[in-house]
């Protein structure tokens, strides 16, 4: 009797490049599909880079890439499409690429996944990719994504989402997150686990994992009246409101609002929630504290107004969130 052995076609990650282009963009999801090789000792995906026309390609740091020509590259079911991002003009060029574009129309409904890492969410959006998707980008633009493409629901807090066979990343490091996402469901969590630490990576963020954290609102610290203000609500999370948070920033509450707005798309009200989750994430990861009791420090006043606040931060709740984070023993 005769066996016949059918071969599946390895998967290829083929990375869209353009000139401009974020290095992390590109540089973290393909080191991140590199190492299952590393690690298990054989070839699962093939890595190539690509752009209208191949070539040398210069990044947004001046490395130099070399892509081979997307149109000579015919999309298959098992591949990876990772669309990169990049500063503002470059992205804008790439979204109006008619080449690049037309691409990415057709290969959609015939690969196992399309993706996009930061702003490459535009390039996906301008090829009707997106249309009536959960969709996420760099915090920063979150906004314009959702009003030049009102038929995007942007998710402005998750750092990846996947749509059906469409992911968006947020900005530049989650691009590695959404990589490591997709490694796990193909190989599992253990070849996931394995290639973080191969990378050296101090823990694997799921895709609801909150873009806002201290470190961005520290941001506005150095620019605008509104740093102070968030410094001190920070420390006073117990007492901070809509009208304290105005008073100390020097602002009406009509002027804060705006501000809000305009730096961090959000709302004072909002912004001082988040703040208490981002606090009440370490406390929940770093000590036993009942959560009635953890609630209450951060300002949050009971448990339930905690919980909802994480579910709509997080999509989860904080028991669910301490499991799953908890570095006590």
């Amino acid at each position: 009797m005769t066996m016949i052995v059918y071969f599946l076609p390895m998967p290829r990650v083929l990375i869209v490049a353009f000139e401009g282009v974020q290095t992390l963009d590109v540089t973290g999801p393909a080191e991140v599909f590199a190492a299952t090789a590393r690690h298990l000792g054989r070839a699962v995906y093939r890595v190539e880079l690509l752009s209208v026309g191949g070539g040398e390609r210069i990044t947004s740091s001046g490395l130099t890439l070399v892509t081979r020509d997307l149109r000579s590259v015919r999309p298959r079911r098992e591949d990876v499409i990772v669309v990169a991002g990049g500063e503002e003009a470059a992205v804008r060029g790439a979204a109006t690429s008619a080449a690049l574009v037309g691409w990415l129309v057709k290969a959609a409904p015939h690969v196992q996944r399309m993706t996009s890492v930061c702003s490459g969410a535009f390039i996906l959006a301008a090829a009707g990719i997106l249309d009536g998707k959960r969709a996420t980008t760099h915090w920063s633009a979150c906004e314009t994504l959702a009003q030049m493409f009102p038929s995007v629901r942007v998710d402005r807090n998750a750092i990846f989402i996947r749509d059906g066979t469409v992911w968006t990343s947020a900005g530049v490091t989650t691009g590695i997150d959404m990589a490591l996402a997709i490694v796990e469901e193909d190989l599992g969590r253990q070849v996931a686990d394995a290639v973080a630490a191969r990378l050296v990576l101090y823990v694997r963020r799921p895709g609801f994992q909150s873009q806002f954290s201290d470190a961005l609102v520290a941001q506005t610290s150095s620019s605008d009246p509104l740093g102070p203000a968030i410094a001190w609500a920070r420390a006073n999370l117990a007492k901070a409101n809509v009208g304290t948070l105005a008073r100390r920033a020097g602002l009406s509450e009509r002027t804060l609002h705006r501000r809000c707005h305009e730096l961090l798309a959000t709302t004072p009200a909002k912004l001082i929630d988040r703040l208490r989750v981002e606090h009440a994430k370490t406390l929940l990861s770093t000590s036993k504290l009942p959560v009635k009791t953890l609630a209450a420090q951060c300002g949050f006043g009971n448990a339930v107004r905690m919980r909802r606040a994480f579910e709509r931060e997080l999509g989860v709740d904080p028991r669910q969130y301490r499991l799953l984070f908890s570095t006590v023993t």
